[in-house]
């Protein structure tokens, strides 16, 4: 994950699991250990916050601007092809949120792309 370069906070990043329907799934990733502003990252929020399950996956602090971060996010192999979508949501305090900073269809995924971002990810690569 790249972030564009800005001012401010560190960018708090979601990565969730999209079945065919475009509804939560799972929660894949979380880049912010803050609790207190989870509920920043709305969508997500209503489907984490009612069940506030455990997250295997929350990993350290945020990203600030310009910065990038290395992750390992487990995918079932089951649903690459099936229609599945990852959707990386970005939100940083007193700034913006955004829902759909990057989705991406899993029967689509290309490891030679770069996913570019439409708020605070400049582009993620998969590999």
């Amino acid at each position: 994950i790249q972030l564009k370069n800005y001012d401010g906070e560190g960018a708090y990043i979601v990565v969730s699991l999209l079945n065919p329907n475009g509804e939560y799934e799972k929660t894949l990733y979380v880049q912010g250990q803050d609790d207190d502003w989870y509920s920043e990252i709305f969508s997500w929020w209503k489907f984490y916050g009612k069940k506030r399950n455990n997250i295997d996956a929350i990993s350290g602090e945020t990203i600030g601007g310009g910065e990038r971060s290395i992750n390992v996010i487990a995918i079932e192999k089951s649903k690459i092809n099936s229609n599945y979508k990852i959707r990386f949501e970005t939100a940083v305090e007193d700034k913006n949120y955004f829902e759909k900073d990057i989705e991406i269809n899993l029967s689509e995924i290309n490891s030679q792309t770069k996913y570019n971002g439409s708020g605070f990810i400049r582009y993620v690569r998969v590999l």
